[in-house]
């Protein structure tokens, strides 16, 4: 079974930088894509990164392009999202997402099968 557990969170100022890291164990196919999604209570879940470890393809959502960066090390089984110049917008429960099925990077939450329980990401102005 694919599991999935994010860690890094935690409070930061705004213009400062964190890293998540997300554990992912399990998977019962060679290739993969991992997502980073986020949530604000009223608002909808929001793609923010995610990375295929078929062709190290990736996506970024528009309100993170240039200040986030995704990477991973398939050996450790590790997962990273670089977050900098983070401002209060940026405050967010921050979801690990994995898709063995369809297989390409996408910041639709529907395509994913598997996540995590998320890690609170605050941003203080």
């Amino acid at each position: 079974e694919v599991k999935l557990v994010e860690s890094g969170g935690g409070l930061v100022q705004a213009g400062g930088s964190l890293r998540l890291s997300c554990a992912a164990s399990g998977f019962t196919e060679d290739y993969y894509v991992i997502g980073w999604f986020r949530v604000v209570p009223g608002k909808e879940r929001e793609g923010v990164s995610c990375i295929s470890n078929r062709d190290h393809s990736t996506y970024y959502g528009d309100s993170v392009k240039g200040r986030f960066a995704i990477s991973s090390d398939r050996a450790k089984g590790l997962v990273y999202l670089q977050m900098n110049d983070l401002g209060p917008d940026d405050t967010a429960v921050y979801y690990c997402a994995a898709d063995q099925v369809y297989r390409y990077c996408s910041g639709r939450p529907t395509l994913y099968e598997y996540w995590g329980r998320g890690t609170q990401v605050t941003v203080s102005s």
